[in-house]
């Protein structure tokens, strides 16, 4: 009987060793795409952002140049207005996209959460 009883613990303790593996396996999975999915978000976030630097400051300078001497001040400040304002829209537009991105690592956290169910049962 006691034989029993200890094949009995061995195959629950094989069991829950089996699960936390494949729990494993899936949160490197997942760790995985996330980490691939911000180093492209960050090196293409720095392409656009270089670009976009120096397109912004040639066309800055370029509408700066154009406008009549006397007026040039007055042109430099409202293009650095003109930054500020997109810079703060852009802040606002960053700041709602971070809040609604789904958790990471959701998948895993989720079959855990049933594992705890069903041996709670």
């Amino acid at each position: 009987m006691s034989f029993g009883l200890l094949e009995s613990a061995q195959n629950l303790l094989a069991g829950l060793l089996d699960l936390g593996r494949t729990r494993f396996e899936l949160f490197s999975v997942e760790l995985r795409e996330e980490l691939a999915r911000l180093a492209v978000t960050l090196i293409g976030g720095i392409a656009v952002l270089i670009l976009c630097l120096f397109g912004i400051a040639f066309g800055a300078t370029a509408v700066i140049l154009s406008v009549g001497e006397a007026n040039r001040l007055l042109a430099t400040v409202c293009v650095a207005v003109l930054f500020f304002v997109l810079a703060g829209a852009v802040a606002l537009w960053l700041r709602r996209v971070v809040r609604e991105k789904p958790r990471a690592f959701d998948a895993t956290i989720a079959e855990l959460q049933r594992d705890l169910t069903a041996i709670k049962q």
